[in-house]
């Protein structure tokens, strides 16, 4: 045992121990990376099943069509006449459309205010009584008079209309159905799903006249095609990253593709081959919808309420009609009516590749761990690095030659270290507030400035440390170590709960990891600076919007509108854990360590 003791020691002070978590880093960063890419293959991922035996999607026979047709193009014609009349009015036409099919109706007035807009209007919504329920749980069926591209959504009013109908006359439902109908896509179905749940700000949003019980699932229609279609799209992107109960999309898929013969489709790739390329193509466009957190449809709003909803979009030129979009709805809600409990069996973390093929969490988190592994690794072999003596004089020799049996460390100096790391994170605040709470007007100025702002701070903070506090090579070491422990730690909990925020922002955030001062390697300097400047958060904003030809106002506009209605969070995981572990890096690059503070009774053994 002694002798253990005694090589355990001699690895203990080896230097070359604290050679190795640059290298360490740098392989979880690689394998992280790598297993992502991984992913895709059989061996990886899998065909997706039913897990709820209760819902037997495709089982049962749809009566949907025939004179329903001519419902249809009865109901199609008179929302044509509402295309030019207000919210209001058309929530009167359809109000007396609704009362005369015998079912009971509600409408809720809302208004929100975001980036200097209001956004306001009137939901309409009528409650089918089930037959053979006790009014304890209820599924909705949305259509939104226009979609997210602000187009008419015609055909999806029309066909929800005569659905509402059609459902009357069967005896069949278990469960209520509500049929909601919203101005817009994305505030209308929240101020309604938030008022459903008590959980609205009555400032803003009116109560509901009406009500049902628990809600097991909805399903939205965005039909704004006029012609006849081959496939349905299926969007399934919740906000935040959430996604529905894997059973609900696998239903859908199951009632259209298998039992209509329609094709499907998942994150608009219109033409899917189910190789390799087309998968990887399908999980990185879903993972940046998650990353993103943006709401996706009216469907996106019910989510966060454990309310499993999907949108259903037709799309391409077929043979189709709205009566097999009908016929998908009614499959779609009769398996809905078989549920005894909410879908819990299947997934609720997974990446979908394929309609037919996903990958689960177990197998994709650790892609995202390592990457955040990363950090915690270099956090760590900065503590350390900052215990040891930094003077490499000919005494330092002759005393570690003397102390054979032990560790000469030197006591830690954390003032300003801390002091510097929850400066950061305070000053994080500022960009958040100011993005989130500006006018529309003001948001391409005021990040115009910012931008400016951002590439001269590190300098001015830099300088300011230099000049005035004269921080030595610990106190650089333990500032990174900080802002290292603080993104690794933000990074592994967030991955848990959208996994492709923390990869894409812990990927972005990998060259701080090998960053240090460079006081006299003025090439190496400029070099490390100018990486940092282009992986800065406002310029990684700026090059998306240029390849993806977006505005710069659009975007920060849409982002203070998530951040207002429906809670967004990616903002705060930009603004306080990417930019201030950014800033902290930047300041350590252009950083000048001063000599260490000599005084007696500093240095310990251990």
């Amino acid at each position: 045992m002694p002798r253990l003791l005694a090589s355990a020691l001699r690895i203990r002070r080896d230097p070359r121990l604290l050679k190795l978590p640059p290298y360490l880093s740098a392989l979880c960063i690689l394998v992280g990376v790598v297993w992502l890419f991984l992913l895709p293959l059989d061996d990886y991922s899998r065909r997706t099943y039913i897990s709820e035996n209760a819902l037997l999607p495709g089982q049962v026979h749809t009566y949907f069509g025939g004179s329903d047709q001519n419902v249809f193009r009865a109901y199609k014609h008179e929302v044509n006449a509402l295309v030019d009349k207000s919210n209001f009015e058309i929530n009167d036409q359809l109000e007396s459309n609704v009362k005369g099919i015998g079912l009971k109706v509600g409408r809720q007035n809302f208004t929100y205010s975001s980036a200097g807009n209001d956004y306001s209007g009137q939901n309409f919504y009528a409650l089918l009584k089930a037959p053979r329920g006790d009014a304890t749980e209820a599924i909705v069926l949305v259509a939104a008079w226009k979609n997210t591209k602000e187009e008419l959504n015609r055909n999806g009013l029309a066909l929800l209309l005569t659905l509402a109908r059609y459902f009357k006359r069967w005896s069949l439902w278990s469960k209520d159905i509500i049929f909601l109908v919203t101005p817009d896509s994305i505030a209308g179905p929240q101020a309604w799903v938030d008022a459903y749940h008590d959980a609205h700000d009555s400032s803003r949003v009116d109560r509901l006249p009406l009500k049902s019980g628990a809600l097991q699932g909805a399903i939205a229609i965005d039909y704004t095609q006029e012609r006849r279609f081959e496939s349905v799209h299926i969007i399934y992107d919740g906000v935040n990253g959430q996604l529905p109960n894997l059973d609900l999309i696998n239903s859908v898929s199951n009632i259209a593709g298998g039992q209509m013969g329609m094709g499907v489709a998942i994150q608009e790739m219109w033409r899917h081959d189910n190789k390799y390329p087309d998968r990887l193509r399908t999980m990185l466009r879903g993972m940046l919808k998650q990353g993103l957190g943006l709401a996706s449809g009216p469907h996106s709003s019910f989510i966060p309420y454990h309310v499993d909803a999907v949108t259903l979009q037709p799309f391409g030129e077929g043979w189709q009609d709205e009566m097999a979009m009908g016929r998908v709805i009614e499959g779609t809600f009769r398996s809905l009516n078989n549920l005894l409990e909410h879908l819990h069996q299947s997934f609720f973390f997974y990446l979908l590749m394929h309609r037919d093929r996903f990958v689960s969490i177990g197998t994709y988190l650790p892609s995202a761990m390592l990457v955040a592994a990363n950090f915690t690794i270099m956090a760590i072999a900065m503590w350390v690095r900052s215990g040891q003596p930094e003077e490499s004089s000919e005494a330092a020799k002759k005393t570690e030659e003397t102390t054979s049996n032990s560790a000469a460390t030197v006591e830690r100096d954390l003032f300003l270290p801390l002091g510097f790391v929850t400066g950061c994170q305070f000053l994080s605040v500022v960009p958040l507030y100011l993005f989130n709470h500006a006018p529309e007007s003001a948001l391409t100025p005021l990040f115009s400035i910012f931008t400016i702002v951002n590439l001269i701070l590190p300098y001015i903070l830099s300088h300011v440390l230099i000049t005035y506090y004269r921080p030595t090579t610990q106190q650089y070491q333990m500032i990174r170590s900080f802002s290292f422990l603080l993104l690794g730690m933000f990074l592994s909990s967030l991955a848990t709960l959208n996994f492709s925020l923390s990869l894409i922002v812990g990927v972005l955030s990998t060259p701080l990891t090998f960053m240090q001062p460079w006081p006299h390697a003025r090439t190496m300097r400029v070099a490390c600076s100018a990486l940092l400047n282009i992986i800065a958060p406002p310029m990684v904003l700026v090059i998306s919007a240029l390849i993806w030809k977006l505005d710069i106002t659009g975007i920060l506009k849409e982002a203070a509108f998530a951040w207002d209605v429906y809670g967004m969070y990616a903002g705060v995981v930009v603004w306080c854990v990417w930019w201030p572990a950014w800033l902290a890096g930047s300041v350590t690059v252009l950083g000048t360590p001063a000599p260490p503070k000599r005084s007696k009774g500093k240095d310990k053994t251990v």
